[in-house]
């Protein structure tokens, strides 16, 4: 066990170490392993340059690991002088803080008189890169005769063929088949001709890009250097803490945060990219987060993008698959969105509290279309059945059938029998709240929603509690070793409501208008609630009396 001693913070609610001198970062690989926050990540797909994380990538797997962020660490102080410069994070170093003699040398090349070397100056450096190119051999015949030649070669061979094999009669060239306009010799010379050029030409090639790239190799540890200098430090409060996602006193977002979603006059800042749909599909619903699919195009670019944006504020009742959004990415370029599929979780307490009713609004709504839907078909059915005896046999559909006295006296019956057990059932429920005082009824009724919306509630408070971003970005391909929290608080920054600024009327109501629709309204009350009290406790009229 390393014997450092690291400094240590609550991030995100979880106790996470802190990379803050240039000290921790030469003791980077004593770290303890669990300690890290993530374990590996992909080098594609993020805010961070591709090139800076495939830099880093030694074995070229795709995945950025714990031991390849540690020898990127290493290589990084053996490099340089101070890597405190690594948390400015700027691609522009003081060449005399390179400790590197070789990289010294390139850098001083390329920067002259200046004290310091950026990453523009070595891309400038490198387009200007030349070198003494092999010749590229004449070719032997016109172009365009080379490209016909090698359009007709495979059918002239076979012609050919078939000529050796007509004349020892093994073969019969069809009258229609197509004859070369050359001899087999001609055509065999003209193949060795074109195949020696274009092998020529192929080494040719080779040899100056094989040359041109030893040249521009002299760069590379020099722009790789810079490119780190720039994202390294980024990489780390990405990798070994999640520090630009929950630290809200920087602007600088997390590395896989991929823009923003304008949807329900609301900002999603959680927008991730999806890159394995099928993942998210088993792993997502973890989260206990409520999540928006969305395809996203943008049609001028042709640019197109799967994101999921955490919807953290607000309400749901807007929000379904099909609808429409637009999304902004970090360069600030559009992208028309649409919801495809969607993982309902709590947002909040109070949309948890009506999610009841909702759901039992839609089960009504549900059974009414359902029903009406039935009885529009029956009646279509009738009527058509109908329409088709009559054209069938006139005489026989139109004699009435005769009235059944008995069966109507069974119906009036069941009828007059549920309206009496609804009564009873009434008249029960009255008599037994008319012995409550006014605050007993108002605990009755603080009691009924509870048992409505209560379960709804302790639901969404447990859920709001574990709401965790690691099952998400697990999906993506990442190895998160702990867990990302997002409580309630944190939430609400990830999701801005739309804030309209108070307008004042310019004709309101005069004041004594105020107070003559005050009064009415207490009026009202008063009165309602002394109707109340009277239905249940004094009134002699006989419904009252059921």
């Amino acid at each position: 066990m390393s014997k450092y001693k690291w400094s240590f913070a609550n991030v995100g609610g979880v106790t996470r170490v802190r990379i803050q001198s240039a000290e921790d970062l030469r003791h980077l690989g004593e770290l303890d392993k669990k300690m890290w926050t993530v374990l590996s990540c992909p080098t594609t797909g993020l805010e961070i340059c591709d090139e800076s994380l495939k830099a880093m990538d030694l074995d070229g797997d795709g995945k950025l690991r714990l031991k390849e962020v540690v020898a990127g660490s290493e290589w990084l102080c053996s490099v340089l002088k101070d890597p405190k410069t690594l948390f400015e994070q700027k691609d522009e170093i003081e060449i005399s803080n390179i400790a590197d003699e070789a990289i010294v040398e390139v850098a001083k090349k390329i920067a002259g008189k200046k004290k310091s070397i950026a990453l523009t100056d070595v891309d400038a450096a490198l387009s200007a890169v030349t070198i003494e190119e092999q010749p590229i051999p004449a070719a032997p015949l016109e172009a365009d005769v080379i490209a016909a030649y090698k359009e007709k070669s495979a059918e002239y061979a076979a012609y050919f063929e078939q000529e050796k094999l007509q004349k020892i009669g093994l073969a019969l060239i069809p009258e229609d088949a197509v004859k070369p306009g050359m001899s087999m010799k001609k055509f065999l010379e003209m193949g060795k001709q074109i195949a020696d050029y274009e092998a020529a030409k192929a080494a040719a090639e080779g040899a100056n890009a094989e040359a041109l790239s030893a040249a521009k190799a002299v760069y590379t540890p020099l722009r790789t250097l810079l490119l780190l200098h720039r994202d390294f430090y980024r990489l780390l409060r990405n990798f070994v803490t999640l520090e630009d996602f929950y630290d809200l006193n920087d602007k600088t977002i997390a590395s896989f945060q991929a823009g923003t979603l304008i949807i329900d006059q609301r900002a999603c800042h959680l927008c991730i990219r999806v890159n394995d749909l099928p993942k998210h599909d088993s792993q997502a619903p973890l989260s206990g987060m409520y999540l928006l699919y969305c395809n996203c195009e943008n049609k001028k670019t042709g640019k197109t993008m799967q994101i999921v944006a955490a919807m953290t504020q607000g309400e749901i009742k807007n929000l379904h698959v099909g609808k429409n959004a637009i999304f902004y990415d970090n360069d600030g370029l559009d992208y028309d969105a649409t919801v495809f599929k969607i993982i309902e979780n709590p947002i909040s307490i109070r949309q948890a509290f009506w999610t009841p009713y909702r759901k039992f609004a839609k089960w009504i709504e549900e059974k009414v279309n359902k029903s009406a839907a039935e009885k529009d078909a029956k009646s279509f059915d009738n009527m058509t059945a109908s329409a088709e005896a009559k054209a069938a046999d006139p005489a026989a559909a139109d004699k009435k059938q005769a009235f059944d006295i008995a069966k109507f006296a069974g119906i009036f019956a069941a009828i007059g029998m549920a309206l009496g057990m609804i009564g009873t059932a009434l008249v029960a429920v009255f008599s037994g709240l008319a012995t409550l005082h006014w605050w007993q009824l108002l605990l009755v009724f603080v009691a009924i929603l509870l048992l409505i919306s209560g379960p709804s509630m302790i639901m969404a408070w447990l859920k709001l509690r574990r709401r965790n971003l690691a099952p998400v970005l697990n999906a993506n391909g990442w190895a998160v070793n702990a867990d990302a929290i997002i409580s309630v608080p944190f939430g609400r920054t990830l999701t801005e409501q739309v804030a309209f600024p108070f307008i004042k009327p310019k004709k309101g109501l005069k004041g004594w208008q105020i107070c003559l629709i005050v009064i009415a309204c207490i009026i009202v009350v008063a009165a309602l609630a002394w109707l109340c009290h009277w239905l249940l406790t004094g009134c002699t009229w006989p419904f009252c009396l059921l």
